[in-house]
């Protein structure tokens, strides 16, 4: 049995998201947590939160034993961007693309 959580019009681009989920996919959720912890990354501190969550989701929805999940799918994927307007000389102006990002957790318990 699995549980997922979904994470939602996150602030960072998913290039910046996909580094740290990278480290822990494959990993308990422990470790996950530890590592998530300790990594000074913008991304980690919402990951953390997706993380309770999908540990809760795993507890409360399927009766799953949070000693033995384990991230078995991690990904994310690009949400709509904000376009800004920057004023450059004579008169141009440049856009700035400010990402946002969808992120997915799957964990599932180890047999």
């Amino acid at each position: 049995m699995e549980a997922k959580a979904y994470l939602k019009y996150v602030r960072i681009s998913p290039r910046k998201i996909k580094i740290v989920l990278d480290i822990i996919r494959g990993k308990d959720t422990k470790t996950a947590m530890a590592i998530l912890k300790n990594t000074p990354k913008s991304a980690s501190e919402p990951l953390i939160k997706l993380l309770k969550s999908a540990e809760a989701n795993a507890e409360h929805n399927f009766n799953l034993d949070t000693n033995k999940l384990y991230i078995s799918e991690c990904f994310v994927c690009p949400a709509p961007t904000l376009r800004r307007i920057r004023a450059r000389a004579q008169g141009r102006a440049f856009e700035i693309k400010k990402r946002s990002s969808h992120v997915t957790l799957v964990v599932k318990e180890m047999e």
